[in-house]
């Protein structure tokens, strides 16, 4: 068979493409890492520390941390080169070590992710996106009722949910350049922000500097709230190991990606926090509902201001958007080993796309953004994600025993892996020693409900007459059909 039949043969098989090359990658990290946060409330860190100086420490220290988990993931990555980071890890890793139990976390992070915590954090931002896309009519809409304030934000946050999923169902193609542009101009805002703090700071403007380190705190308890703020902020660093399966030449992109993108997250957000504290003291920037709004009420001239909100509906949106295309794919991971309906692994025959994950995961979201006030949901779900990533961590440390000859083109020092479980632990603890809580006692309901359901479905492989007919419902309406290579699974 010529070379040309080769590709034309591959081209033409039902399974998701590879599209995204290096720099999509590199975007595809900055845009689930950037979303709100930086804009609207960087304070946690800031209460916390007590002082400029050591809340810079912590920003930048966090950074290291995260690069250092991310390119834990980078060699994961090449040991196990499928989608679906910790959970593809999980598998591989736990799978073989017990036959009713070794599967169990993987099922439970499927579970915590595709159910739960991803599309409940599309939600919350989704309507972040929409309260700051509608700031700029608000003098129209001044007099309408809180009630009536409030059907207006879901309904522009159901329309934008609406595009953002039409997107990742019609090609990953539209979806690279969309999400590219995004990038560039939520970034763009980002460095904004720095230019006006650094236009203020060289006029002069550096009392709140002038004692970086006064009122530090000395209490181990804030300092690992403060540390546990930052490292939640550079959530997203795993992005890039969730769709391994679409990075083109996954075997060195990743890697690069994961360099590129963490370093250039970890100077955006040094750099405008920096620039906050030049123009605002703690107790303004602790109190503000929206840091940068005020900041640039400050700083910047009046024809300008409205490039904070614009900036922080940009990037609200681009993150929603990437964070909905790799819960999708984790979704499709979990449907081809079967924990989740098979039916969300199965691919449109024309565009591609796993488009029955992605309208699964629209429909969740629809369902959260309806519910309203879910961030307490995230809140004490959250911290399971730590503990995730704790176990991909011992995982990488099991699997150099039990896959010595597996292809590796890069090995990171044994005590980064170690480093990064202690921490994770920490981060898993840290929430419930400080606030203890009932909360926590829903989420092991959750992870018990989960248990439950992967004895029966999963262990015991039951099957029913209406999980036939919703296959075949939901083949008809999307359009998909199992991927060629599922059977490998």
């Amino acid at each position: 068979m010529t070379n040309e039949m080769k590709s034309e043969k591959n081209e033409n098989k039902i399974e998701l493409k590879r599209e995204l090359g290096l720099f999509s990658a590199v975007n595809f990290i900055l845009a689930v890492m950037i979303g709100s946060g930086i804009f609207v409330s960087p304070t946690s860190a800031l209460s916390h520390s007590g002082s400029v100086g050591f809340c810079l420490i912590i920003w930048i220290s966090c950074g290291v941390l995260s690069l250092l988990g991310a390119l834990a993931f980078a060699e994961l990555s090449t040991v196990v080169p499928r989608s679906g980071a910790e959970y593809a890890y999980f598998i591989e890793a736990y799978g073989p070590l017990h036959h009713y139990a070794g599967q169990l976390p993987a099922f439970i992070c499927s579970w915590i992710y595709v159910m739960i915590l991803r599309p409940a954090e599309v939600a919350v931002i989704i309507l972040t996106f929409a309260e700051y896309t509608i700031q700029p009519f608000n003098i129209f809409l001044c007099n309408l009722p809180e009630e009536s304030m409030e059907y207006v934000k879901k309904s522009l946050a159901i329309l934008a949910l609406g595009v953002i999923t039409y997107i990742n169902c019609t090609s990953v193609k539209l979806f690279v350049k969309i999400q590219n542009v995004f990038v560039i101009c939520k970034v763009a805002v980002c460095l904004l922000v720095i230019a006006g703090g650094i236009w203020w700071i060289a006029n002069g403007h550096t009392k709140l500097l002038a004692n970086p380190f006064e009122n530090t705190t000395a209490s181990p308890g804030n300092i690992a709230l403060a540390f546990y703020s930052g490292l939640w902020a550079y959530d997203g660093w795993t992005s890039a190991a969730i769709i391994t399966e679409e990075i083109k030449k996954p075997e060195k992109n990743i890697l690069r990606s994961i360099i590129i993108a963490v370093p250039i997250i970890t100077v955006l957000y040094v750099s405008m926090n920096l620039m906050y504290m030049s123009a605002l003291t703690i107790p303004e920037m602790i109190s503000a509902p929206a840091v940068a709004v005020v900041w640039a009420a400050r700083i910047l001239p009046a024809w300008l201001g409205f490039t904070i909100p614009l900036g922080v509906s940009i990037s609200t949106f681009g993150c929603a958007l990437s964070l909905q295309f790799s819960v999708s794919r984790l979704c499709y991971v979990a449907g081809r080993q079967g924990h989740v309906p098979r039916v969300l692994s199965f691919v449109h025959v024309i565009k591609m796309t796993p488009t029955a994950a992605v309208v699964f995961q629209g429909i969740l979201t629809l369902g959260y953004i309806l519910v309203g006030n879910i961030i307490a949901l995230i809140e004490f779900a959250s911290f399971l994600t730590w503990v995730f990533y704790g176990l991909a961590m011992m995982a990488l440390i099991i699997m150099r025993r039990t896959k010595p000859q597996a292809n590796r083109p890069y090995r990171i020092p044994i005590f980064i892996p170690w480093l990064v479980f202690f921490i994770a632990l920490f981060l898993a603890v840290t929430p419930i020693i400080h606030d203890p809580s009932f909360k926590y006692l829903f989420t092991m309901l959750f992870v018990l409900i989960g248990v439950i359901l992967y004895h029966f479905y999963v262990y015991k492989k039951m099957n029913n007459f209406l999980s036939v007919k919703f296959t075949y419902l939901t083949q008809v309406l999307c359009m998909v059909v199992a991927p060629e290579h599922e059977g490998a699974d």
